[in-house]
């Protein structure tokens, strides 16, 4: 076993294990008490509901986490990625469609058996929590369509920095970086109305009460309101959501047709404002930035390893080849995507506050805030109880009692 193996397991299994403690810590910290800040719109049934979804939840995660890592491992020892590759050979592909089929067959092999999770998970603890709304009709559709934008919009990208890193020379990196970040952009503007809708339908908000108020929030912070868009997420879940995406004339804001069906008009202002203030903060502006310098500095470092023999050494390959090298190179670096991992949270937890803020500052509503926010908790069953470490690895949000904390102060301040 070489450096390059002792590295990429050592990283596996540390990632596995400090997950594992993480769970078990979030596990130990659940509490039979409602929270008093919560009982003006939870009852002790629907708390130790959540209490009860939360636990299900994290023993699943361990266990499919635990299923996927012996796969991996047996898989890598057991000569698995040379196995593949010996068969992919022999069709006497040219170097591109051969890589496009080497990864592609990796990808729909952890597809298939990642599937039954995806199945228990959707039609069996979300139907028995009152959330699963997703038909079987739906559930394949969604697959076939995720599988068919995968090869039209997936394969094309692929091909491209496959054939950059064989006849691009030194610079094949820069090419592949440029190319993906356009890539990125094009699918960033028209995913909004051409792709999302593949999968839900979204429809204008209607006129009335809620559109007026929103109309006459967002002049009055001087927000270019392109549209807002009901989305039928009852069709897939009861539970409820709202977010920004896209950019220039297809920027968009959608609210879930569940959030609609369960908040007060003052508490729906609320909740778009806070999206709105993702974007008159520059949030989804500094997210994009920070993503596309993390491509480039992926792709340089990909030049360096890509040409390492000790690299295909660890798994057991008898020849070096650039789509090979693409997975294991994804390996090698997953402890650096770790320690990133970290910092992107905790930006993102910042920029929810600043989210918060900006509410408070611009409407007269942090009441309504604080009730909006509690109902979605309540609505979607979450951990109102999180523990301080796993949070501080695993959520993009703060936990709800602390932002509440923290709109309760801003609003004495004013």
């Amino acid at each position: 076993m070489n450096i390059y193996a002792i590295i990429i397991l050592s990283a596996l299994i540390f990632e596995y294990v400090f997950d594992l403690i993480t769970e078990i810590l979030n596990l130990k910290a659940l509490e039979s008490d409602l929270p008093d800040e919560f009982k003006d719109v939870w009852d002790e049934d629907q708390y130790q509901k959540s209490q009860e979804y939360t636990r299900v939840n994290i023993k699943f995660g361990i266990m499919t986490s635990s299923l996927s890592l012996i796969l991996t491992l047996v898989f890598w020892f057991a000569g698995g990625f040379q196995y593949l590759d010996s068969i992919v050979r022999q069709w006497e592909l040219s170097m591109i469609w051969r890589g496009l089929c080497y990864i592609g067959i990796l990808i729909l092999l952890r597809s298939f058996f990642s599937l039954p999770f995806a199945i228990y998970k959707t039609f069996v603890i979300e139907e028995k929590f009152g959330f699963n709304k997703t038909t079987w009709k739906t559930f394949v559709s969604d697959m076939i369509k995720g599988l068919a934008l995968a090869v039209i919009l997936g394969a094309p990208i692929l091909a491209g920095v496959l054939a950059f890193f064989q006849y691009a020379g030194n610079y094949a990196w820069f090419y592949a970086w440029m190319v993906t970040t356009l890539f990125t952009l094009i699918i960033q503007y028209v995913a909004p109305r051409w792709i999302m809708p593949l999968f839900n339908k979204f429809e204008p908000l209607e006129e009335g009460e809620l559109k007026s108020e929103i109309m006459d929030y967002a002049d009055s912070v001087d927000y270019r309101l392109e549209g807002v868009y009901v989305m039928d997420g009852s069709r897939r879940s009861s539970k409820s959501n709202a977010f920004f995406t896209g950019f220039g004339k297809n920027k968009r804001i959608a609210l879930f047709d569940t959030l609609i069906d369960k908040h007060t008009i003052p508490e729906l202002l609320t909740v778009l404002a806070h999206e709105i203030g993702h974007f008159k903060k520059k949030h989804i502006l500094k997210g994009l930035i920070i993503s596309i310098i993390h491509s480039g500095v992926v792709f340089y470092l990909l030049s360096i390893f890509l040409n390492h023999k000790g690299l295909y050494d660890a798994f057991y390959m008898e020849h070096q080849s650039i789509y090979a090298g693409l997975i294991f190179f994804g390996l090698l670096y997953s402890p650096i995507e770790f320690i990133l991992s970290i910092f992107m949270q905790l930006f993102s937890r910042k920029h929810e506050i600043e989210a918060d803020e900006f509410v408070v500052r611009t409407t007269d509503k942090a009441e309504s805030f604080i009730s909006a926010l509690k109902k979605l908790s309540a609505n979607n069953l979450s951990n109102l109880r999180p523990h301080p470490l796993y949070v501080f690895f695993n959520y993009s949000h703060p936990p709800i009692l602390q932002r509440i904390k923290h709109i309760k102060k801003l609003a004495k301040s004013r």
